[in-house]
């Protein structure tokens, strides 16, 4: 006798005649249907109303325990009433039991294998990446194999699962329709810059789940490096974030809340703002304590942080052994320094916030510092250094090997200090680098996370990290990175936005054709940029357009789908930062 649901089998006609998504069931070792029509889901909650939905088909009579096992995972892609399609495919206590959101595994193929363990089998999946509850995602490399286990029993005659791991697994075609990549924000230390932490969501169900994160606080590789206005232990009090009339209400747990300054309670509303700035519903936030409404007073104590931190439009650069401005497609020297040309100067960097610059010498074998009046100050000497790097507080960074032969990052202060004095110096050398030869490393606009390229036996890898730092901001360590999906081995790179970098291999010879790509925090494909020979060095402003390249021809721009060819002379031109 068939256990589905009777209400299912009689609305099934109707779901039909819709835009619905049918998964056809084939043998064991069949991959599953893996895309197909979608519909607009009339379901009323926070998010994106007009997000598509799939609505998959329940288990069918008679069905094999191979085909009840794909039909279960095909149906992790129709989400609506709380995944009440996967359900039907599993026992009435694993219905109850099974926890769909612990976990989503993103998936390029799939397939049922069965064990030597009677009425057991294995999912077996090529991941692409897995998706936490808090919707952090973990890029995998291809080739990445999970299996999921899974104990199939009859009920009244039917086959159902009666044990299976908590989580989904959806093709990653379905799931980038479903989902969508989005960032939740959290503050540096000053409370000065706001830091994106890129997660992923289901699209129709967007503010409760930011909100539950935001919560929860930020994801691993940035747990140290940056601050939360909620106090640890502040939590939803109740299960939902309705938006009623544009207003996104917040409910939380009202002790806490009721004990947090006032200018504590407007970072906490900031925070969300700027969490939920790209919902379509949102308009502004209110915060509650037991669902009554809790006033946020602005005395004008706290300023909103800055968000996509831009960068000046003028590049530091080298010309005729000099330090110069690049500009507007215009060289001029560099207000006030004093010559550097016996030292060869060579990849140049320039404080965001003071008149600071440091540079390499042509051997890249010892950095330099430099200020307004003051000549040129030897740092630190190495067999070689990666390109100098400013964060907002002037401390200067750059990395390569220590006496023993292991990567060390170091950061120096120059600024303030007198001809002569002491430069404040950190050297950090986290236990994820042993081992690896670091090629790059590139402070972000906001100067709480820094990208790391490094090789080890020929094969380079890109990453993130965040930047921990003593209370009166000298640097004190870098968290355990995320590593981003690149297409081709690099060896430099830079920031272009505050979720986006661009990186590229150096070319050997000058008819090398070189493209760079753009490499996002949300786990997409990387971008191909068109190629050109002999790219040498690249630079990157305010966005995609701003990024300019350099070959033995001169210096280029990003124009459309190519190149345009900008002044010939200068070299290793660099915005500040």
């Amino acid at each position: 006798m068939s256990t589905e649901n009777p209400g299912w089998r009689a609305i099934r006609p109707i779901v039909a005649s819709l835009t619905v998504l049918l998964l056809l069931f084939v043998t064991a070792c069949a991959q599953i249907p893996r895309s197909g029509p979608v519909g607009k889901s009339t379901d009323e909650s926070a998010g994106n109303p007009d997000a598509p939905v799939f609505f998959p088909a329940g288990p069918l009579e008679g069905a094999s325990p191979e085909s009840i096992l794909e039909g279960f995972f095909s149906a992790g892609s129709g989400y609506e009433s709380d995944y009440a399609v996967a359900r039907q495919f599993l026992t009435q206590a694993s219905a109850v039991s099974w926890k769909p959101d612990q976990k989503t595994l993103v998936f390029r193929s799939a397939r049922v294998v069965k064990t030597a363990v009677e009425n057991v089998y294995n999912y077996e999946l090529d991941l692409s990446y897995t998706v936490d509850a808090d919707g952090v995602a973990t890029p995998l490399p291809e080739g990445t194999k999970e299996n999921i286990p899974a104990t199939l029993t009859q009920v009244d005659g039917e086959w159902r699962v009666s044990a299976i791991p908590d989580g989904t697994a959806i093709p990653e075609e379905n799931f980038r329709i479903i989902y969508g990549a989005y960032p939740i924000y959290f503050y540096d230390h000053s409370f000065t810059y706001a830091v994106p932490d890129m997660r992923w969501f289901i699209k129709k169900k967007t503010v409760k789940a930011m909100t539950s994160a935001l919560l929860a606080g930020p994801a691993p590789y940035l747990r140290g490096a940056v601050v939360s206005a909620f106090p640890s232990g502040m939590r939803l009090a109740r299960e939902s974030v309705p938006v009623v009339s544009g207003a996104a209400q917040v409910d939380l747990t009202a002790k806490e809340l009721r004990e947090s300054s006032p200018e504590d309670r407007l970072r906490m509303q900031t925070q969300l703002a700027l969490t939920f700035r790209g919902q379509p519903d949102v308009i502004n936030v209110e915060l509650r304590a037991d669902q009554d409404l809790v006033r946020v007073e602005d005395n004008g104590s706290v300023l909103p942080p800055i968000r996509d931190v831009n960068v000046p439009a003028r590049q530091i650069a080298v010309n005729g052994n000099e330090l110069v401005r690049y500009e507007n497609n215009r060289v001029s020297p560099l207000p006030d320094m004093q010559s550097v040309s016996g030292l060869g100067p060579r990849s140049p960097a320039e404080s965001p916030v003071s008149q600071t610059a440091a540079f390499l010498n042509g051997g890249r074998t010892t950095l330099y510092s430099i200020l307004p009046g003051q000549p040129a100050r030897a740092l630190t000497t190495r067999s070689t250094l990666t390109h100098p790097s400013f964060g907002r507080s002037d401390w200067v960074w750059t990395a390569g090997p220590g006496a023993n032969g292991s990567s060390e990052v170091v950061a120096f202060r120059p600024v303030n200090v007198a001809e002569g004095g002491a430069v404040p110096t950190v050297t950090l050398a986290p236990s994820w680098l042993a081992g690896r030869n670091v090629k790059e490393f590139r402070l972000s606009r906001e100067g709480v996370r820094a990208l790391v390229i490094s090789e080890q036996n020929g094969k380079t890898r890109v990453q993130i990290t965040g930047i921990v730092r003593n209370a009166d901001g000298t640097p004190r360590d870098l968290t355990a990175p995320i590593t981003l999906v690149n297409s081709k081995e690099a060896d430099q790179g830079v920031w272009v936005n505050e979720t986006t970098v661009a990186v590229m291999k150096t070319a050997v010879n000058a008819n090398d054709a070189v493209a760079p790509e753009l490499l996002s925090l949300t786990s997409s494909p990387p971008q191909q940029l068109a190629p050109w020979p002999g790219l040498t060095a690249i630079s990157a402003g305010n966005g995609a357009d701003e990024i300019f390249g350099q070959s033995p021809e001169g210096i280029f721009q990003r124009l459309g789908n190519g190149w345009s060819p900008q002044l010939k002379g200068p070299v290793d031109p660099s915005f500040p930062g």
